[in-house]
């Protein structure tokens, strides 16, 4: 079959992203369509000269914005929302070249930031707003709490989500009063382009979100010693080194890392809706999502009848390359990643697991595509056991009592996502508070929990540090002064006063407090 690329990717139209990309040095990175392999657009390779550069453009850029009145700053993103409403379905073909996936996935995609400026819109002037409260001396005394933004924010975004998380996690920043320098990763540089372009047309400032594009360990250390906060979602050994570069930078820094998410399924869960949540839960976006699911737990007495259904089910997934909504499953992002993912099913058969189904690349499609496979007998000494595999494969496991699956599921490093299902909430939902989970879903797989932007979304255990979406979204792109004022000079002893009546005299107050409950 010959795939069509869509009429919006021109060579004009991607060379102008690109443009934007600062490089001295004249290298370039091939970003190649990922279902044939075809190159799209030579990306420019920033050096880290380029990314002080940018850094000093951004700092200049960021006074200017953050000296704007807060309403000015949200207008902004009052019209972006429309603009990237308007443009949804470019911004899913761009999507679907750099990184593969199927169209469902890339729209749903799109959608993420005018969630999150739709919810900051609405919550951003209380949370920056001023707080004036009580000071040490009733009546006497105030302290005030002000958010000042950051400065320059340093983001690096992952190749799995490049438009939803580059665009998505720069909001909020923004709205606070803060620059960005983002670097995408090389493979899917062009969707967060984009975003960055449409924002300039709804009135952002040029120079405010640079773009700098690299390799991680050549860009990377310049990019976090320039900065003065730092945004991550990517790995949990990369996590490490960024989250220790930041710390001897004495800056503050947000990691959403890797996860081995699980699924429990009680004994009275509709077994016809687990499949269907099981199929995304396992493939959906070709199981390259951070909060996926690579583990599910049945109970003994209906482990049968939800592997036939399940495999049945899985069988019956299409998958293709098309910039259209007729595959269930895209490809993988890149030959390598199938290579890992291919890897980890080998070494689990190898050691004894089964394939139920699936387990082989499939050249025939394009050369990143994977079956989406289901796996029998995984262990902890196998490799897709205990690390995070991120691709389309899921181990299914049994289990006798309810305790026993909770402790399978807590049994790892990580904890960023889990799924319960049940036909009782109040039940599902103990069960839920028992998994050492950041983010913990009932009868959904990731959705609910993540689409949920007024709470925080992040990691515990080896998962992360902070979070996302939430007041917490916002608050940690901002540091507090606390502006305190005394109007008369009363905090200490009075001139000629003894010091142990004025200790008197201040315990008394003190009680006073206490009792009349003032602050």
């Amino acid at each position: 079959m010959t795939l069509t690329r869509p009429a919006s990717l021109t060579d004009a139209f991607l060379q102008r992203l690109v443009s934007r990309v600062p490089s001295t040095s004249g290298g370039t990175w091939k970003l190649t369509e990922v279902y044939t392999g075809e190159v799209l657009v030579e990306l420019p390779q920033s050096t880290p000269a380029d990314i002080e550069a940018a850094y000093a453009v951004a700092r200049t850029a960021q006074r200017a914005w953050a000296a704007r009145p807060l309403s000015e700053r949200l207008a902004v993103f009052k019209r972006a929302h429309t603009l990237f409403l308007d443009n949804a379905q470019t911004t899913t073909d761009l999507i679907q070249a750099e990184s593969g996936k199927n169209r469902r996935m890339a729209i749903e995609e799109t959608c993420d930031p005018v969630m999150v400026m739709s919810h900051y819109l609405k919550r951003a002037p209380k949370l920056l707003a001023p707080v004036k409260r009580g000071g040490p001396v009733p009546f006497l005394s105030s302290s005030t709490e002000i958010r000042q933004p950051k400065g320059v924010v340093g983001i690096i975004a992952p190749w799995n989500f490049p438009f939803a998380t580059g665009i998505s996690d720069s909001i909020s920043a923004l709205m606070a009063g803060n620059a960005i320098v983002l670097k995408p990763d090389n493979k899917t540089a062009l969707s967060p382009l984009y975003g960055i372009e449409m924002l300039e047309e709804a009135g952002l400032p040029k120079g405010l979100f640079q773009v700098v594009c690299g390799e991680g360990p050549d860009v990377g250390p310049t990019l976090i010693d320039n900065a003065n906060y730092v945004m991550f979602t990517g790995s949990t050994a990369t996590g490490r080194v960024i989250g220790e570069r930041a710390g001897r930078n004495l800056i503050g820094c947000c990691l959403e890392l890797g996860g081995k998410n699980p699924m429990i399924v009680l004994e009275d869960a509709d077994l016809d809706e687990v499949v269907q949540g099981a199929l995304f839960g396992a493939f959906g976006n070709t199981g390259q999502i951070c909060m996926h699911i690579e583990r599910m737990y049945l109970p003994a007495s209906r482990y049968a009848e939800f592997r036939e259904k399940f495999v049945a089910a899985t069988e019956a997934l299409t998958i293709g390359a098309s910039y259209d909504f007729g595959p269930d499953m895209g490809s993988l992002v890149s030959p390598d990643h199938k290579d890992r993912v291919a890897s980890h099913v080998e070494d689990a058969v190898a050691k004894g697991a089964t394939v139920l189904t699936g387990g082989r690349a499939r050249p025939d499609l394009g050369p990143a595509f994977f079956e989406p496979t289901i796996l029998e007998g995984v262990t902890r000494d196998m490799l897709c056991g205990v690390t995070e595999t991120f691709g389309p494969v899921v181990a299914l496991h049994s289990y006798d009592t309810v305790d026993e699956a909770v402790a399978l599921a807590n049994d790892t490093d990580y904890g960023l996502n889990a799924s319960v299902w049940g036909g009782d909430l109040a039940t599902a939902c103990q069960v839920g508070r028992r998994i050492e989970s950041g983010n913990v879903n009932v009868n959904d797989i990731l959705a609910t929990a993540f689409a949920s932007k007024g709470t925080p979304s992040g990691g515990v255990k080896q998962s992360g540090v902070g979070a996302r979406h939430g007041d917490q979204g916002l608050l940690k792109y901002t540091d507090v002064q606390n502006l305190a004022v005394l109007k008369k000079q009363v905090m200490g002893a009075r001139p000629g006063q003894d010091y142990d009546a004025y200790v008197k005299s201040m315990i008394g107050g003190l009680r006073m407090m206490r009792k009349t409950r003032i602050r």
